[in-house]
């Protein structure tokens, strides 16, 4: 594997942290709607570093580390294409240099580069990735997302957090299958937290998120990309809400599971657990069984909530949305006692909401030492599986650690860990992302950082079982170049 220490020490390609040129725009940077797409090959698959919220004396800021593949609300990152058998994916990238500055402490915007590229499954190579568009900030809440329609066109969705930007913007590739030539289609107001989902007959789904005096759930349609409707708004409970989705083609629904921030404590109060689906693209939204939702919801006690947690006095944070085999949801989300990172808020646990048909059973699994720790749930018949960091890394109770694999053959009852996919590593690995479509040798992929003091942050992917992981390139001087296996 790679390594590169946070003292600058050389590895075999004889890069050093040193030898990383600085910000070359030190000058406050112009608006991305100012900017073309950028359409630039970059020689190095590398994240962005990125720190949130208040520091506690022991433990750094509330999160930070690696954060390209950032964040659980933000769906898909890599959608498996095989009709060329390829996995394209995306993630929040920067300039070599960048990801070692502080953005805070040095009083000025990173460049967050919205990188594209892809594994060739046929020759197990990638190429020189690509940049697609500078959004001109430095905080991952604006990292991309990916899909592809039924004609092979990648479409690249820019989100907007707000710190730095007004506006968001949607781009899409030239042709199909092809990461090199892309135009932009949207410049519009603020989305955030975007998820779309795609149906050939019906065009897109965009659940996303609205900062309307919190944060208030979307969904908003179109039929080609282009022309959006105003936006449905789905729910604007107290200071709001954090939501994951999914898509069932199989089954014709879309979903969305989601927590709700109350007027005392907000977002850092988060708690409950809600559920809302709908089986006509957007037009009318329902609770599992079927019943019409009156939108928005605007009180936390309401058809659609599936678990009263705060009640238990449990923080409730999101991760996943699955359907099994039958349509049936599994809700992950990782609960504690309180936001604060440390061991006085655990146990940090895993639990399981699935939908059993005459109501909701909740389950427990592993349990991890800080709540953005972040790894999606795949269900595979009877078999559950589960890729996260629930390991403790080298820096315990931040976001991330060692990643592992867990099982469950009893519909998430019962958990044993399968194996352990990192270990000894210098920095803590995080946010493992699922594709969509995920190919058995591109399972999942996420990326690493010191989660306390900026620093390196590679990418990684492994497969079905988790039995290889691979880093990719972080130096490339051929157009292809094959990932590195990490012992």
């Amino acid at each position: 594997m790679t390594e590169l220490s946070d003292e600058g020490a050389t590895r075999e390609a004889a890069i050093s942290m040193e030898s990383f040129p600085r910000n070359p725009n030190p000058e406050p940077m112009p608006d991305p709607e100012d900017q073309d797409v950028f359409c630039t090959r970059f020689d190095s698959y590398i994240g962005m570093w990125y720190k949130q919220g208040a520091f506690f004396p022991e433990y750094g800021p509330k999160y930070g580390g690696g954060l390209s593949t950032y964040n659980a609300k933000h769906r898909p990152l890599a959608v498996y294409a095989p009709e060329v058998n390829k996995t394209f994916f995306c993630w929040g990238g920067t300039t070599k240099g960048n990801h070692l500055r502080d953005r805070y402490v040095d009083n000025q915007p990173g460049n967050l580069l919205h990188m594209v590229s892809y594994y060739d499954h046929e020759t197990g190579m990638v190429p020189k990735p690509v940049i697609v568009f500078d959004k001109w900030c430095g905080d991952p809440h604006d990292n991309p997302v990916l899909q592809i329609d039924a004609e092979g066109t990648l479409w690249l969705f820019s989100p907007s957090h707000g710190h730095w930007t007004s506006q968001s913007f949607i781009h899409r590739s030239l042709e199909p299958y092809a990461i090199d030539r892309w135009e932009t289609v949207y410049k519009g107001p603020r989305y955030a937290y975007p998820q779309p989902w795609y149906d050939p007959d019906r065009g897109f789904l965009l659940m996303h998120t609205r900062y309307e005096d919190g944060r208030v759930l979307y969904a908003a349609t179109s039929p080609d990309g282009l022309a959006w409707s105003e936006g449905r708004k789905l729910a604007q409970i107290a200071r709001g809400h954090y939501q994951v989705t999914a898509h069932d083609p199989e089954h014709g629904v879309v979903a969305t599971a989601f927590n709700y921030h109350p007027e005392e404590g907000g977002l850092e109060a988060r708690t409950n657990l809600y559920y809302a689906q709908t089986t006509d693209w957007g037009e009318t939204w329902t609770n599992i069984l079927g019943e019409p939702l009156d939108l928005p919801l605007t009180e936390p006690h309401n058809p659609a909530l599936i678990w009263e947690a705060e009640d238990a006095g449990l923080k409730v944070y999101m991760k996943d949305l699955v359907f099994d085999p039958a349509g049936r949801p599994v809700v992950v989300c990782v609960t504690s006692e309180g936001y604060e990172p440390g061991p006085e808020n655990g146990p940090r646990v895993w639990r399981f909401a699935r939908w059993a048909g005459a109501g909701w059973r909740i389950t427990r699994g592993p349990v991890s030492d800080n709540n953005y720790d972040m790894g999606p749930l795949t269900i595979e018949k009877d078999r559950w599986t589960l890729i996260a960091p629930t390991e403790p890394g080298p820096q315990p109770y931040n976001p991330g650690g060692e990643i592992a694999m867990w099982r469950s053959d009893d519909l998430g009852s019962s958990w044993r860990k399968v194996r352990q996919l990192t270990h000894d590593s210098p920095r803590n690995h995080t946010y493992v992302r699922r594709p969509l479509n995920a190919h058995p040798e591109f399972h999942a992929f996420w990326a690493d950082g010191d989660a306390r003091r900026p620093s390196v942050s590679f990418l990684y992917f492994t497969d079905r079982e988790g039995e290889t992981v691979r880093q990719l390139p972080v130096e490339m001087s051929q157009p292809f170049q094959e990932p590195e296996v990490c012992e």
